[in-house]
């Protein structure tokens, strides 16, 4: 096995953190994996991406032009990142951000979702990547909703691990709108 995938959107949306609670929920779980964050100068409003790979042999590049799956956060990152998913693959796009009904690519398998809505509806907008991310993994199946559970407190800062049952909250309501959709 294996995965590349890209998370992107707006600086601030939690992309950085949730590629790096996928690559160590990979590590929980025995596999390999890197990851290879990218953002622009602002540090809320610009662009933010990673790549993280997972597999169960060690992985050659830490890079893919043609991942195999992506959460696209918001438009601009639809736009750049959808086109470049593998025949067979998965894009996410959190369709509180991204207005893009139009997006269809032969061979790529779609989820829209209302990422921030699901978000608020659990108290805390900030979740949104956070159930962005249970929904993907609960379609790609690349690691366990356990293992990013188990990830958390090693991802989060210590301030904010009164915040981990919402954060677990959140990810189980995203894979729970992934399992019905």
């Amino acid at each position: 096995m294996n995965y590349a995938s890209i998370m992107a959107g707006f600086g601030g949306q939690g992309i950085l953190m949730i590629g790096n609670l996928l690559s160590i929920g990979a590590l929980e779980q025995g596999l390999g994996c890197t990851y290879f964050p990218s953002y622009g100068v602002e540090m809320r409003g610009g662009t933010a991406n990673c790549t993280v790979t997972i597999s169960d042999k060690e992985v050659g590049s830490p890079v893919t032009a043609r991942p195999d799956g992506v959460i696209a956060m918001n438009g601009p990152s639809v736009d750049k990142f959808g086109p470049r998913v593998k025949e067979g693959g998965f894009l996410l796009i959190n369709t509180d951000m991204a207005q893009d009904e139009k997006f269809s690519k032969d061979g790529v398998n779609v989820l829209r979702i209302g990422c921030n809505t699901i978000a608020t509806e659990l108290g805390n907008p900030k979740l949104a990547s956070m159930v962005a991310l249970g929904a993907f993994v609960e379609k790609t199946g690349i690691v366990t909703i356990d293992s990013l559970v188990q990830a958390l407190p090693r991802v989060l800062p210590e301030k904010a691990h009164k915040l981990i049952p919402l954060n677990e909250k959140a990810l189980k309501a995203g894979a729970k709108y992934a399992a019905e959709n």
